[in-house]
């Protein structure tokens, strides 16, 4: 995979960002999934679109490339985002193997804009006890069952 970034494809990332608002179908996000010189996926921002706090632009590229390809692993792949990812986006990036993150905007420039994610960081390095939402663990030993099963099943697909 070339390391070097190509601006073509943050431009895009860019204008999918820029045009989402322009439009009024979302937030100020873009996102395109990039493998050998070619898009394979892009997303915008549709959260208050489809009333679904999970249609972030890097996510939806990540579920566009996926699905084009037929494949949950995008290794080889690179993400020219327009903002740097936020947590649940670059867990995303990570669990989808990305090999390389390019973004525009940095995290301090979303929180000037009022995407501040500063809580979200905060919050995952508390204790489960310690966070904002209650939580806590019911029937575990029950839930350990499905665990049991993947582990004893053969044939099945790691990921």
């Amino acid at each position: 995979m070339n390391p070097a970034p190509n601006p073509e494809f943050m431009r895009k990332a860019i204008a999918l960002a820029t045009d989402n608002v322009r439009t009024g179908s979302g937030g100020p996000f873009g996102a395109v999934i990039v493998r050998d010189g070619v898009i394979l996926g892009e997303g915008a921002n549709r959260v208050t679109q489809e009333n679904d706090p999970t249609a972030h632009a890097e996510v939806r590229a990540i579920r566009a490339a996926c699905g084009a390809l037929g494949v949950f692993s995008l290794h080889g792949c690179e993400i020219y985002t327009s903002c740097e990812p936020c947590p649940m986006c670059l867990a995303a990036i990570y669990w989808a193997r990305l090999e390389r993150i390019w973004y525009g905007n940095t995290c301090a420039d979303a929180a000037r804009a009022a995407f501040d994610d500063a809580f979200l960081y905060r919050e995952l390095v508390l204790p489960a006890q310690q966070r904002a939402i209650p939580s806590s663990m019911l029937l575990h030993e029950q839930a350990w069952e499905s665990f049991q099963l993947w582990l004893d099943t053969p044939g099945k697909t790691p990921y």
